[in-house]
């Protein structure tokens, strides 16, 4: 189960900052290898900061144990013959680090291996990062021999995935007063992205919107609805708008009630907890006198996700196909070398 991790105590907030800023993979800085270490450094403290007010730490790690202990249990059910199933967690900048994952794997003698991304939309950033973090682990050592893989890379679109966010979307619904429900505006905010990320050919944004064009779909568009963005970094341009602009926005056109919709995130971390609920519907509705404005809960152990979860492996098992032709295929105007080099690679251990 691959995902970007998170920090389990305030004292790993800086080697987690630090393998995000020197990860080319993931941003592209000028003199990444001095810049980057400079920029983990001097945004240790406020990021602390931040985790110390959600707990002193990333829940995320416990969120995708659990995730991945009930899918299995799960598929030991509704998929007897390719039983036992086990679950391996897989961050890119937190522990458990890929490597250590990958050895493990190797130890428990493991004989089909899935790469499963816990990023529903494919973004080259985040899942790519994962997936090339694989790649780099086996440059120099042998793929072990008696291991089949496999890849299940994006699933932006599986009804119950949809179903799931249109079901904490009616949770939160539901409690508004019954004469202001229809005015509500549903705000679907996800991560954003450089803007030369989607000239480049990222799929991501345009999967994002296909999420949120079933969910609403689904929910059979009872309310007026957008597509925000958050978690900007740095100052190149990138996807618009922003979900706080959109907050103020919204209000000087005299909205008043809100829900915010996690529609990238499969369960609760740092943006959700702390950047959604503390600096968007606390801080930031107070200071605009907001009457009402929730959040919607990530999937996390919802019955219906965990029913995704094992519908999108039980179907990739029973399948025909190892690796699926998108994954294998780059952006238009791709640049980096690792993305072709893993690709070709995945392309060689994969085949059937």
């Amino acid at each position: 189960m691959l995902n970007m991790g998170g920090p389990s105590h305030i004292e790993e907030v800086h080697e987690y900052l630090l393998r995000i800023m020197t990860d080319r993979d993931m941003i592209q800085l000028p003199f990444q290898s001095r810049l980057g270490p400079w920029i983990a450094k001097t945004r240790t403290p406020k990021i602390q900061k931040k985790y110390a007010e959600i707990g002193g730490k990333s829940p995320i790690l416990e969120w995708t144990n659990r995730q991945g202990k009930l899918l299995c249990e799960k598929l030991d059910k509704i998929s007897p013959e390719t039983a036992p199933h086990k679950h391996y967690v897989a961050f890119r900048y937190a522990n458990p680090l890929t490597e250590n994952t990958l050895q493990k794997i190797e130890e428990d003698g493991i004989e089909h291996t899935v790469v499963f991304s816990q990023y529903p939309q494919y973004c080259c950033a985040t899942s790519g990062s994962s997936f090339i973090e694989i790649y780099k682990y086996y440059m120099n050592r042998q793929v072990p021999s008696n291991m089949k893989w496999s890849i299940i890379d994006r699933w932006a679109t599986h009804p119950l995935y949809i179903q799931t966010i249109s079901e904490r979307i009616n949770e939160e619904l539901v409690k508004f007063p019954e004469d202001k429900r229809d005015d509500v505006i549903i705000l679907f905010s996800a991560h954003s992205l450089p803007l030369k990320a989607v000239s480049r050919g990222d799929a991501y944004a345009s999967e994002v919107a296909s999420t949120v064009a079933l969910v609403m779909e689904k929910l059979q568009y009872c309310n007026p609805y957008k597509l925000v963005w958050q978690s900007k970094v740095g100052p190149v341009s990138w996807l618009e708008p922003f979900t706080d602009d959109a907050i103020k926005a919204y209000v000087k056109q005299g909205k008043r009630h809100f829900i915010l919709v996690p529609v990238a995130f499969v369960n609760e971390h740092i943006e959700t907890l702390h950047e959604l609920d503390i600096e968007y519907c606390k801080e930031l509705a107070k200071e605009l006198g907001i009457d009402k404005i929730r959040r919607s809960a990530a999937p996390n152990d919802h019955p219906t996700f965990i029913a995704a979860l094992a519908d999108i492996v039980n179907s990739h098992l029973k399948s025909n196909r190892s690796i699926s032709p998108m994954f294998l295929t780059r952006c238009p105007h791709c640049v980096s070398k690792n993305c072709i080099d893993s690709k070709n690679w995945y392309a060689q251990i994969c085949k059937n």
